[in-house]
């Protein structure tokens, strides 16, 4: 096919100036982060401002745009309680302090700690996680699970009392323990809000027959857990449906029945709507759906709010490229292949705004991840172009690409080969296994380790489909390269991966599985790689065998022998690329602001 080129986006880098001794430093009690620690992550911190042409728009489009940033702040302030119960009101302490000391760098660089990592929990240069306001760390559950509560003993109680699993570990449930104080508090929110005693019919009955036990544990449902927020989300959105109805009545469609979703706790209204529905000129995330942030059982989703607007164009150019997509998946390296629908909603959209777990430099989604939405109405791609198109961005994976390997491959990385490797990497996640073998959904299955293997499948399966695109005469020679040479650039690491990374513990593995197979030699002379491109596909081709093999089975035991035994760290191999990575790289950490929300760009 003909490449696809997308224009760049503003972005401009930010280093805030910080004089330790200043007269304007101020004091902070004890467990506030001073200069020292905080100056060095802001020091490789670049502020990426995201501006988008927004002329295009109707007034009640841009009035919808409005109601939409008020859900989205909404949605920001649950997202930082999930990750960490104390997060909001360790922000609104610090604000304070802001305040008092007159917005001195010592505060102003902590508000852009909370800000970058969305929360009061900093990932340090060397990739630790050390609290850098007093709140002690964040429980092992983060904000869904008691703070108190061990994976042990939920694992204890959930043999005891199998039929409470389902709710326990429901995505989209807050886990209590069954304490008189917390029976009361959600009875009382049902009474206050009948809409949700009507929606969870039985709900206020289960909790009355509940016996006060504090070793023991209930769930309730998100829209009872958030009433408030999302009583008030209903609302807003219904309003932004009515400003937008005249402009899109289809997307007006899909907000009214997303408002209903966040009051009901069933997203499936909503996500065929939005999934078939045919939008103008935004499109938007809303909801919880991304489990990367539940570190004890990898099921909770995380709220996210985006809005999107459409490169109409690109998007057409695009749908009509991505034909043939059942013959891809009947390619795969596993039996018990399913039918997957051929017409596959795609689209390249800027970003205007971003809240909760969506903010951030993500360049793709592809959503629901339920498998039986997924299979009814299928699933919806969005390519975000002005994050994955940004040359800052982009210069910097290609510094890192060429420091990692020999010289004969410092060309071989395009913009071309990310754009496509991103785009597949979410079709990845359109195809292959989506059950294990009972019938069991492959998080519950396989737990915290469920989100690692369906995302190294989604690299793998952009990777193995690569040649058959070639030779289909999608992509030319130089852009099978330019993919394959972006598939060596996503494993590399900067640091060691923590075990509750997901996205870099994949990457880890995929790194190990190619030097032992041979796509990958490291020369420990010059401190680089090669790249053998003619092992390439029959390499993807076994690893992502097995990745297929372990989400069919199922098996949680044989699926954590798997990772370690794939995720070592080797001092004289892994450490070197990293440090020489490292040393090369101006900036670490990007942060993202955004006209929509009315916040200015740094010079």
């Amino acid at each position: 096919m003909r490449p696809i080129f997308l224009p760049f986006f503003l972005a401009c880098t930010l280093n805030l100036p910080a004089q330790p001794g200043s007269p304007r430093a101020g004091k902070l009690p004890q467990g506030y982060w001073g200069l020292d620690k905080s100056q060095p992550i802001i020091d490789k911190t670049q502020t990426v401002y995201l501006g988008p042409d927004l002329t295009g728009l109707s007034q009640g489009e841009l009035k919808a745009l409005d109601k939409l940033n008020e859900v989205g702040k909404l949605f920001q302030s649950l997202y930082e309680r999930q990750r960490h119960p104390n997060a909001v009101q360790a922000a609104t302490q610090l604000e304070q302090w802001d305040k008092r000391l007159g917005s001195p760098i010592l505060t102003q660089n902590l508000l852009s700690l909370y800000r970058l990592n969305q929360g009061p929990v900093a990932v340090t240069t060397d990739n630790k996680r050390l609290p850098f306001l007093p709140v002690g760390d964040a429980p092992d559950g983060g904000g869904m699970y008691p703070a108190d509560a061990t994976k042990a003993e939920l694992d204890a109680f959930l043999n005891a009392n199998p039929a409470a699993r389902n709710m326990i570990l429901h995505p989209r449930t807050m886990v209590r323990r069954t304490t008189a104080a917390n029976l009361q508090s959600d009875l009382s929110k049902l009474q206050q809000y009948p809409v949700l005693d009507v929606l969870h019919l039985g709900l206020k009955n289960q909790l009355q027959k509940l016996k006060v036990n504090p070793k023991a544990f209930y769930a309730v449902p998100y829209s009872l857990a958030y009433a408030d927020e999302l009583v008030r989300a209903y609302t807003l959105l219904t309003e932004a449906a009515i400003a937008v109805e005249k402009d899109d009545p289809e997307y007006a469609g899909f907000l009214r029945n997303r408002g209903r979703d966040l009051l009901s706790n069933d997203y499936e209204s909503g996500d065929a709507a939005w999934v078939t529905g045919n939008f103008k000129n935004l499109n938007s995330q809303i909801g919880s759906y991304e489990t990367y942030d539940d570190p004890l059982y990898g099921v909770k989703t995380f709220f996210s709010l985006n809005v999107l607007k459409s490169r109409r164009e690109e998007t057409q150019n695009l749908r009509k490229a991505l034909q043939g997509i059942q013959a891809l998946e009947n390619a795969l390296p596993y039996e018990n292949h399913k039918r997957v629908k051929e017409d596959i909603s795609v689209g390249v959209y800027d970003v205007i705004s971003d809240f909760g777990q969506s903010r951030g430099g993500n360049s793709a989604t592809i959503l629901p991840n339920e498998s039986l939405y997924g299979r009814r109405y299928g699933r919806t791609i969005m390519i975000r172009a002005n994050i994955l198109q940004n040359p800052d961005v982009f210069n910097a994976n290609l510094k890192s690409f060429q420091v990692a390997t020999q010289a004969a491959h410092s060309g071989d990385l395009t913009y071309e080969g990310g754009f496509y490797y991103t785009l597949w990497h979410e079709i990845g996640h359109y195809l292959g296994v989506d059950k294990t073998k009972d019938g069991e959904e492959l998080d519950a299955a396989l737990q915290e380790n469920g989100d690692v293997y369906e995302e190294m499948k989604a690299d793998l399966v952009s990777l193995f489909v690569a040649d058959a695109l070639h030779k289909q005469g999608y992509y030319t020679r130089e852009q099978l390269r330019s993919v394959y040479a972006a598939g060596i650039r996503r494993v590399l690491q900067t640091n060691k991966p923590r075990r509750s990374q997901p996205y870099n513990t994949m990457q880890l593995m995929q790194w190990n599985f190619y030097l032992e197979n041979g796509l990958l030699e490291y020369d420990a002379a010059s401190q680089k790689m090669r790249i053998n491109y003619d092992l390439y596909h029959p390499v993807v081709a076994k690893l992502l065998t097995k990745v297929l093999d372990i989400q069919y089975q199922g098996n949680k035991s044989a699926s954590d022998q798997f990772i370690d035994q794939y995720t070592k760290w080797n001092e004289q191999l892994h450490e070197v690329i990293a440090k020489n990575i490292r040393d090369q790289q101006t900036f670490t950490f990007r942060l993202f602001k955004y006209a929509a929300l009315g916040e200015k760009q740094h010079h």
